[in-house]
């Protein structure tokens, strides 16, 4: 298994927000207004990985007083990194392309004002999201061994 790419994580946000910003041309007048904190359990989530990771790193590393890390554990540790990293880069990407609509718009619309601040706070929470879980997986990358002198 190899590390998720910054470029992979690029290229799902960037044909999430290209879709999100369609979609809303087509149908946005037709949306009710957005709840102000809509994006925020993805802070939450984020949080909870960069604890997560913080206690697997110690735990991997073998620091004193962490009990040692199940292989299985580590490997469902990664699994959810990985796909923690792809749904925060496709929220970045959805969240940017409501953005990217509603600026030139914030005037047409009444609920677009609110929406706007809805898509920042969801832009920061799917961010720290993808940080975390891209934290996450390297925390659970094996300590590499150092030869020792002889």
């Amino acid at each position: 298994m190899r590390f998720t790419k910054p470029r992979d994580l690029l290229a799902i946000a960037v044909v999430a927000g290209l879709l999100t910003h369609l979609l809303l041309r087509l149908a946005y007048d037709a949306l009710p207004p957005l709840p102000i904190l809509a994006g925020s359990t993805l802070f939450v989530i984020g949080v909870v990985e960069l604890v997560l990771g913080f206690n697997l790193r110690a735990r991997i590393q073998r620091k004193p007083g962490a009990r040692p890390v199940q292989p299985l554990t580590a490997a469902r540790a990664v699994a959810l990194a990985k796909a923690s990293s792809v749904l925060g880069a496709i929220m970045f990407g959805a969240w940017s392309g409501l953005l990217i609509y509603l600026i030139p718009v914030r005037d047409q619309f009444e609920a677009a004002q609110n929406d706007l601040v809805s898509a920042i706070i969801g832009m920061i929470a799917a961010a720290a999201l993808t940080g975390a879980a891209l934290w996450l997986e390297y925390c659970c990358k094996t300590p590499t061994e150092t030869p020792g002198k002889d």
